[in-house]
């Protein structure tokens, strides 16, 4: 009889029960289910984190990883759902805009130590910048997997057909400001098809529109988040453009259109660099990809960026954080990097996310991922975010129809929001 025979006869014999399953020369303990939650449904993205938990099981054959795609414009408030109702996932995606709440809550696990005793891990590529969102009084509490710039993909068939120039063109000419931006969306608009898609901005997520108004140096609020600037004259400037936009040159859709630019009738969209897996891989359309357009304010950049962290309160915390080690040190970091620009300095090169990344030129990759990295702000977030999102969004409803006061719902916004910045 063997090893593996006599201990479970012994422990029949003794009436004892063993938490443990034999796995392959060791014990381990009984199977882990690990839940991550994330906002992609995305195929390519999912196959690729399958791969990567498959690397995982191969030395903890005991666990078992599953990925739960939540629909984004809901995701933060299922999330804090699942967690109210004492059923928090054990990793989950977080958004930027969220990140104060859930770093300052305590509601992540801490990961400096865990991370620095990895083998092989090395926490010090990780640049500072793409951190300190995620960081408090020195302890890191999610890993920021995700620091994609937000640029302009084209359709230039679209734009070719309404006579109008197109992005390369014109910086070509190095005339590519929001001005002409907005003229050739509005020779697409009057030609009858969408000019410029904001993705995601449905009128409902706001903050995207920093994509917009950083051109103009503007700011929902101050430095220190106590105080609304939306009242500010770069704000007012910024908004006023955004309707004009709308509403006058037909250069944006309106409300209540959904349009999505990789179905291939719109000429451009603002998105992140990470929705080229989006691009059709049947009956292409001519694209290119550049960066935001100049604004009054010059030269810009605004990133969006996403952590992933896991929960305190969940059942098999430090597996989970075990699982956050691998799925991020510099092997899958790697893999990662074909879909999410990384926070590593390392992979921070035009040779490796030309690897990564085969749709995209050494320029592309150039001037609109790494620059847009170097030199972009982070989409504006803040404590208490949903609340204050969700304010905001109500007071500039009155803002989306064409005959708004956009000076006067502005003054409303602030007057709406001060006190919760104010807490």
């Amino acid at each position: 009889m063997n090893r593996r025979s006599i201990l479970k006869a012994t422990a029949a014999t003794a009436g004892i029960l063993l938490p443990l399953a034999w796995s392959g020369t060791a014990w381990a303990q009984d199977a882990v289910n690990l839940r991550m939650t994330i906002w992609s449904a995305n195929e390519a993205h999912l196959a690729m984190f399958d791969e990567i938990a498959a690397g995982f099981k191969e030395t903890h054959p005991n666990v078992n990883i599953t990925f739960e795609p939540l629909p984004f414009e809901s995701y933060t408030t299922t999330l804090t759902t699942q967690i109210a109702g004492g059923n928090p996932p054990d990793l989950a995606w977080v958004l930027e805009t969220s990140a104060a709440d859930f770093v300052n809550s305590g509601a992540l696990a801490p990961l400096t130590d865990a991370f620095g005793a990895t083998e092989g891990y090395n926490l010090d590529d990780v640049t500072e910048q793409a951190t300190a969102l995620w960081t408090k009084d020195g302890q890191l509490y999610a890993y920021p997997f995700s620091t994609s710039p937000f640029a302009v993909f084209s359709n230039n068939d679209v734009i070719r057909a309404a006579g109008a120039k197109t992005p390369a063109e014109l910086i070509e000419a190095g005339e590519w400001t929001w001005e002409n931006a907005f003229a050739t969306a509005s020779a697409v608009g009057q030609a009858g098809q969408a000019g410029l898609v904001v993705r995601d901005f449905n009128y409902q997520l706001w903050q995207n529109l920093a994509a917009i108004w950083k051109g103009w140096g503007a700011s929902p609020w101050s430095e220190d988040g106590k105080t609304c600037t939306f009242t500010e004259p770069a704000m007012v400037d910024a908004m006023t453009a955004i309707h004009k936009a709308i509403f006058t040159d037909k250069a944006m859709p309106g409300p209540g259109e959904d349009i999505d630019f990789f179905a291939g009738e719109t000429a451009m969209t603002i998105t992140q660099i990470s929705r080229a897996s989006l691009l059709p891989k049947e009956d292409p359309f001519d694209w290119s990809l550049v960066p935001l357009p100049a604004g009054p304010a010059g030269e810009y950049g605004v990133v969006g960026q996403a952590g992933v962290g896991a929960f305190a309160s969940g059942a098999n915390v430090e597996v989970a954080v075990e699982f956050l080690a691998y799925l991020t040190n510099p092997e899958n970091s790697r893999k990662l990097a074909q879909f999410f620009p990384p926070a590593r300095a390392s992979l921070l090169n035009t040779e490796t996310l030309a690897a990564t990344n085969p749709l995209l030129s050494a320029e592309q990759l150039e001037d609109v991922v790494i620059k847009g990295i170097s030199i972009g702000e982070v989409i504006p977030g803040h404590t208490n975010f949903a609340q204050i999102q969700q304010t905001v969004r109500a007071s500039l409803d009155a803002l989306w129809v064409p005959d708004a006061d956009v000076e006067a719902v502005l003054a409303n916004v602030c007057q709406s929001v001060g006190p919760l910045l104010a807490r």
